[in-house]
């Protein structure tokens, strides 16, 4: 029964706009639900359900499929559900100042602690230089140091009233304290003591030695009491500071006194504090530029006041271990946080610690450790692109650790590898409860299942998105629905029922199934901006049948450059590709190409030679490294079918050559085994084959055709170089039957196909096709099996029967006393058939 080409309804799958009830879409709701993603959505709730570790999440997809929005979308739904986390804050540690201490605090007190400590410090600044220069205080100073001073006066009177009772006086010269004999109250000139008599002066230098170690012995004892001085005026500044900080901090103990490690950290500051009252006094000295601190002496203020700018950098760096670093929490009450990251490198992921420039050196403390993805998500949802998170080194061996330590421990890579040995900062680690959401395609997630151990552990949901949505009336209004939400979020007009159906259209074509519309989002976005710069081009105030198909064609317009040189290359006979007559051995096949987005159908001619040989297919391709592993399967599948069907019970005693003319890159694929098969049963059987015709379609042992991909690419490729060369009404193309549902082509080849100029056919079996091609029954067996006269299948079944028996025949000669170089005459290739007898 003669086959009889596809209709115009065959080949198009026409969208009524009828069934779109609306002027605008506009008027459309907001989807109720995620469209044809049930089961990604199942995963997605279960995996946020579940809070064990290692319960995170693995989104795969197609790109464009809208995954980063949906995702998005869900784990916003469920943050808002849930109450924001506790905040995290880092405070300099006063015992080991290189380990920073990590505080929790409830929701919302790490901005409140952190303004609350930057206002300590300005009171104490301002209340402590009060103190030290209050009548009160000056006092008690001034009391310590008349005590010191009345001691010492004693000491020293003492022995002045000891000396004068000798005739001694106690002078103060420029090298200290002497004695001196005196006459009338006057220090005794040298020369007067030298006429002096001898024992007088034996008993005058005496009385001053003995006085001398007495006066030496009080000397002595200055340090001590001056160092006691010092003691009792350390002793009143701590005091006078304790009364000013204590206060102070009692008021922050009372706000933060239900968390222990506050109450720990603000006596540590009390304690600081009141040890370095000096740092306070010097930097209100520092910043008003002048006046006395207490204990410092006046040329040393003189100096600060003179580099009073360098002086107030100092001071300000002094203040910076009171500060409070926020890791978790800006002060915003709310949900828990959802937060995706673009740059996902280990810093961005982990945190870091950075260093400012100061006096020529690379200086760091807590206050400069900025807080990653992984601390702004604590307590919430992280969602990363796994692509962009591997491409960063270092950064999935970070996330990796921080999930199974369950802990942000902040490091950098060159502490991680142990390559940099110079004191840095070790913060304390943070703990971390976070569910991670990596996206990616099908590819990267089953290689890091099968590449990395650690990545089903603690990535144990997988939630796979769905690339398309099969059609059903009400899917079809949810669809409507959809594509009116990402006009509206995208800024964009409404639709036209028209202009609904043409996108739907459109969806079922990247579906690549009549039955099935498209979810690839990003696409269809894509599409509809397009649209709506025509629409603005046309005036309209919606987006209609006609904007859609100018945005299709200009897009194509914009990729088809190099699909329009190779159809110029075929048109002026450099690639030689025939459209009309009919030639033994050659058929057009199809291929496609892929740039970027952009596919299309490319023509090739396929040549088989036949000649006597030992049952080989040789496949040139593969024999010169171009040719796939997928090609060279197919043709050993044809191989396998010739052998089956027509040498069953005699060796197959053919060599025939199959080549992709005039290709110079690589072929893969099976698409062409079909075409491969016929041009070499036309070899066999010596029928032309009608060259008005392409094939594309993939074949197995029995001799059925299978389904392949890119049916309408390749239909349009040799439509569109059929048309160049005009229509002659006998051009078509054979697809195999299973890409029928396939098949959504454009506008120009579906009113081709209505007219009768172009013709597609969708065979099942070879002999199918091959009666097309050649014009000649393929024919069935008989009982015995052979096939009827006249037909393609017996002529060939004649010609593998004649090579066989030429085969035999040359065997037989070369046993029957033909010579070779060793006395034997007979064809080494017919060396393994020679003596075996018909066969048949």
């Amino acid at each position: 029964m003669a086959i009889k080409p596809l209709g115009p309804n065959q080949v198009y799958r026409s969208i009524s706009a009828g069934q779109f009830r609306f002027d605008n879409s506009e008027a459309l709701r907001e989807p109720s639900e995620v469209l044809g993603q049930d089961r990604a959505v199942e995963a997605l709730e279960f995996g946020l359900t579940v809070r064990q570790s290692g319960y995170n999440l693995f989104v795969l997809g197609p790109p464009a499929s809208g995954r980063h929005t949906i995702v998005r979308q869900v784990l916003e739904a469920w943050a808002a559900r849930e109450q924001a986390p506790d905040d995290w804050v880092y405070v300099h540690n006063f015992d080991t100042p290189h380990k920073p201490n990590a505080i929790r605090l409830p929701r919302g007190q790490a901005a409140a602690l952190r303004d609350d400590m930057h206002r300590f410090v300005e009171e104490v600044m301002a209340a402590l230089p009060a103190v030290f220069e209050s009548d009160e205080y000056r006092s008690r100073h001034e009391a310590i140091d008349t005590e010191f001073k009345e001691k010492q006066e004693k000491a020293f009177g003492a022995i002045g009233e000891e000396a004068q009772k000798r005739g001694l006086a106690l002078i103060r010269t420029p090298a200290g304290l002497a004695l001196a004999p005196v006459r009338d109250d006057e220090v005794m000139p040298p020369d007067q003591y030298r006429k002096l008599p001898e024992p007088v002066r034996k008993k005058i230098e005496e009385d001053i030695q003995e006085l001398q170690g007495q006066l030496q012995a009080t000397a002595q004892q200055l340090p001590d009491w001056d160092r006691e001085r010092r003691r009792q005026l350390r002793e009143l500044n701590r005091e006078v500071t304790r009364m000013t900080v204590s206060r102070l901090i009692q008021q922050l103990k009372e706000t933060y006194g239900k968390v222990d490690e506050v109450g720990t950290y603000l006596d540590a500051v009390e304690a600081d504090v009141i040890n370095h009252a000096d740092s306070f006094l010097q930097v209100s000295a520092a910043e008003r530029g002048e006046g006395q601190v207490p204990g410092v002496p006046p040329a040393l203020m003189q100096a600060m006041a003179a580099q009073h700018a360098q002086a107030e950098s100092a001071a300000h760096s002094s203040m910076r271990r009171y500060q409070v670093n926020i890791m978790v929490g800006d002060g915003s009450a709310g949900q828990a946080p959802v937060v995706s990251e673009d740059s996902p490198s280990y810093a961005n992921l982990i945190g870091r610690i950075e260093h400012m420039a100061e006096m020529g050196a690379l200086l760091t403390d807590f206050t400069l450790i900025k807080p990653g993805a992984l601390h702004r998500a604590n307590g919430g949802y992280l969602f990363l692109d796994a692509v962009r998170l591997l491409q960063h080194p270092y950064a999935w061996e970070g996330l990796k650790r921080a999930l199974r330590a369950e802990a942000v421990t902040i490091d950098t890579p060159g502490q991680m590898l142990s390559l940099v040995s110079t004191i840095s900062l070790e913060p304390e680690p943070i703990p971390l409860q976070v569910k991670v959401v990596l996206i990616g395609d099908q590819q990267l997630y089953y290689m890091l299942c099968r590449l990395d151990p650690d990545f089903g552990a603690l990535f144990k949901v997988a939630a796979e998105f769905e690339p398309d949505l099969t059609v059903s009336r009400s899917g079809m209004q949810q669809f409507a629905r959809l594509i009116a939400s990402v006009a509206r979020k995208r800024e964009l007009r409404g639709l036209s029922p028209e202009g609904m159906a043409r996108v739907t259209e459109q969806a079922l074509r990247l579906a690549g199934d009549v039955d099935s519309i498209s979810l690839q989002i990003g696409h269809l976005g894509d599409l509809l901006t397009e649209a709506d710069y025509w629409a603005s081009r046309n005036g309209s105030k919606l987006i209609g049948r006609t904007e859609v198909e100018q945005a299709v064609e200009a897009h194509e317009r914009r990729s088809d450059r190099i699909a329009n040189r190779m159809q110029r290359a075929i048109e002026q006979d450099t690639i030689l590709i025939d459209t009309v007559g009919a030639v033994v051995g050659q058929i057009n096949g199809l291929a496609v190409l892929s740039m970027g987005n952009f596919a299309f159908g490319k023509p090739s001619r396929i040549t088989a030679r036949v000649r006597l040989g030992n049952g080989e297919v040789i496949d040139i391709e593969r024999r010169v490294e171009l040719g796939g592993p997928l090609h060279s399967k197919g043709v050993l599948i044809l191989a396998g079918f010739l052998g089956a069907r027509f040498a069953a019970d005699h060796p197959l005693s053919l060599s025939a050559s199959l080549v992709f003319e005039q290709s110079y890159g690589g072929v893969d694929g099976d698409s062409a085994s079909s075409a491969e098969l016929y041009v070499l049963l036309s070899a066999l059987a010596e029928l032309p084959i009608d060259q008005s015709f392409a094939v594309t379609g993939s074949v197995n042992q029995h001799g059925q055709v299978q389904a392949i991909g890119g049916a309408n690419e390749k239909i349009e490729g040799f439509f569109d170089l059929c048309a160049a060369r005009g229509l002659t009404g006998s051009q078509g193309v054979l697809i195999p039957h299973a890409n029928m549902r396939h098949l959504m082509l454009k506008p120009a080849v579906v009113e081709a196909v209505r007219e009768g100029s172009f013709r597609i056919f969708a065979v099942k079996t070879i002999d199918e096709g091959i009666e097309i091609l050649t014009g000649t029954p393929a024919g069935v067996p008989g009982k015995d099996g052979v096939y009827p006269p006249g037909t393609v299948n017996r002529l060939v079944q004649d010609r593998i029967l004649a090579l066989a028996e030429l085969r035999r025949s040359f065997a037989r000669s070369g046993a029957n006393g033909g010579k070779n170089g060793n006395g034997d005459m007979r064809d080494p290739m017919m060396a393994d058939t020679a003596g075996k007898g018909d066969g048949s």
